[in-house]
């Protein structure tokens, strides 16, 4: 009797054991999918940015450094991989696109100009789908993160080398928490 319950107890849990490592590569998976899914919305918006620099190109032809810097982030931008890197290069292009737009304010033509308002509402959607590709991904992660740190799953993550993710932060936390200056 004593033998069908240890060999009870040894079935449940092999199969406990299976459906958690089932659950981590279920979560690790859908951590890549969602990555991969703010990197198609990042690769549309490194598509639409020569288009918008071409357009304000047109009016603003001597606003030359602007370009340059918006080229050289979009660049950087394409090139970065982890999260945190990303995120760093995404801010610095995101920066370098409101000194576009703030030139692009000085030139009441270019704002009347359809091909740019349809250019800057894509870009708006774009960045709408960016922020909730990065909420996706980064929920997902951490739903991952705290199976992979949770008891009893985190002994099958250590037998199964499953590693933490990182976060896919585009503002830096200290940007945020600065108080808003208003002057009249």
């Amino acid at each position: 009797m004593a033998l069908y319950i240890a060999l009870g107890l040894i079935i449940i849990l092999i199969f406990a054991v299976i459906a958690i490592y089932n659950k981590l590569i279920r979560l690790r998976n859908t951590v890549k999918s969602s990555w991969s899914d703010i990197n198609v919305q990042l690769k549309k918006r490194y598509d639409l940015v020569p288009n918008l620099v071409e357009t304000v190109k047109g009016y603003a032809a001597h606003e030359k450094s602007v370009f340059e810097k918006v080229t050289a982030a979009r660049s950087t931008a394409m090139q970065a991989v982890s999260p945190a890197d990303k995120a760093r290069a995404e801010n610095m292009l995101g920066d370098t696109l409101k000194s576009l737009f703030a030139v692009a304010e000085a030139y009441p033509e270019l704002k009347a100009s359809a091909n740019f308002t349809q250019l800057q509402t894509q870009l708006q959607e774009l960045e709408n789908n960016i922020e909730y590709a990065r909420r996706y991904y980064n929920a997902v992660v951490r739903d991952y993160n705290i199976t992979i740190e949770s008891v009893p799953s985190n002994i099958v993550a250590s037998l199964g080398k499953f590693k933490q993710e990182e976060f896919f932060e585009l503002e830096e936390p200290e940007v945020e928490r600065k108080p808003v200056k208003v002057s009249f």
